[in-house]
C-alpha cells in the first residue's frame, strides 16, 4: 500500500517546549516580589495551571506568606532555602531550583506557568537562562524615584521591568510617570508596567504581559535572555558582622527545551 502523502504546506513546530514556561521574579528586598506573585496568581489561576518556587536564605517566609494569601493551592507553592547568597541559586548552581521546578512539573503537571521569585538583595540580581525562560524585575517607587537611574543588568536588560505601588507615589514624593519614563529610556524602550495590586488597569497590562510571553513560548518563538553578569557586590554576615564582596560568573545559555 502507498503511504498517504504528507502535504507539503503544512510543517510540524519542533521547536515548541513541552514543559512549562518559567518566569524568573527578581528585585531588591521589600519591592514586593511576592505581593506581584500573589496578585498573578489571583488574576491567572482561573485560566492557567499555576506553580511557585519561592527563594530565601534561611526560611520559607516568602512561600508561607502566599499559602496565607490563599491565591494557590498551596501544595503548588514550594521553598527552597538558599544557605548563601540568593544570587547563588538563580545564577551560579540553580540545581535546586530546576529541582523543584520538575517535581512540581511531576506532581501537579502538566502546568502552563512556574513561577521562581527570587530572594530579595540588591540590583545586582538577575537569572540565569538555564532556569528561566523569560524574568522580570521588581522596583518600587518607597525606594526612591533616582532607584531606576542607578541602572544594573536587571533593570536594564530583563524582559519587563515592574514599577511597583505606584499608589504609594503621592505619599513619599515619587513622580511616577517621571520614573516610569525614565525607566523606559534606560531600557531603550523595552516594556515597562506601572503597577498597583490596587489598579485594575495596571493588573491587566502586567497579566497581558505574561499571556503574550507565553503565547510565544508555546510557539517556540521565545528566545531566552540572559541579562548579563551582576557587578560585584557585599554581603553583610549574621547580624550584620563581618561580611563578604564577591562577584558571579556569566551563566551559560540554556538550549531550547
Amino acid at each position: 500500500m502507498t503511504p498517504p502523502q504528507r502535504d507539503s504546506s503544512v510543517r510540524e513546530n519542533t521547536t515548541a517546549p513541552t514543559r512549562a514556561m518559567r518566569l524568573g521574579v527578581a528585585g531588591p528586598v521589600g519591592t514586593g516580589k511576592s505581593s506581584l506573585i500573589a496578585t498573578l496568581c489571583q488574576a491567572l489561576s482561573g485560566e492557567l495551571r499555576l506553580g511557585v518556587i519561592t527563594n530565601d536564605i534561611y526560611t520559607d517566609e516568602d512561600a508561607r506568606f502566599l499559602k496565607s494569601a490563599g491565591v494557590l493551592d498551596p501544595e503548588r507553592i514550594r521553598p527552597v532555602e538558599t544557605g548563601a547568597c540568593p544570587h547563588t541559586a538563580i545564577r551560579d548552581d540553580v540545581t535546586a531550583n530546576l529541582l523543584a521546578a520538575e517535581d512540581l512539573e511531576a506532581d501537579f503537571g502538566p502546568l502552563d506557568l512556574v513561577i521562581i521569585e527570587s530572594g530579595g538583595d540588591n540590583l545586582t540580581a538577575t537569572f540565569s537562562p538555564a532556569l528561566v525562560d523569560a524574568q522580570l524585575f521588581v522596583l518600587d517607587v518607597a525606594g526612591g524615584g533616582d532607584v531606576v537611574r542607578k541602572g544594573g543588568p536587571g533593570i536594564a536588560r530583563a524582559d519587563l521591568l515592574v514599577i511597583n505601588k505606584t499608589d504609594l507615589g503621592q505619599y513619599v514624593g515619587v513622580d511616577v510617570e517621571r520614573m516610569a519614563r525614565e525607566g523606559r529610556e534606560a531600557r531603550r524602550g523595552s516594556p515597562v508596567v506601572a503597577l498597583s495590586r490596587h489598579d485594575a488597569a495596571s493588573i491587566g497590562m502586567l497579566t497581558g504581559w505574561v499571556r503574550d510571553t507565553l503565547a510565544h513560548y508555546r510557539t517556540g518563538e521565545h528566545t531566552p535572555v540572559d541579562p548579563g553578569p551582576m557587578a560585584p557586590h557585599f554581603h553583610a554576615g549574621q547580624g550584620g558582622e563581618g561580611g563578604h564582596q564577591h562577584t558571579h560568573a556569566p551563566a551559560n545559555p540554556r538550549r531550547s527545551a
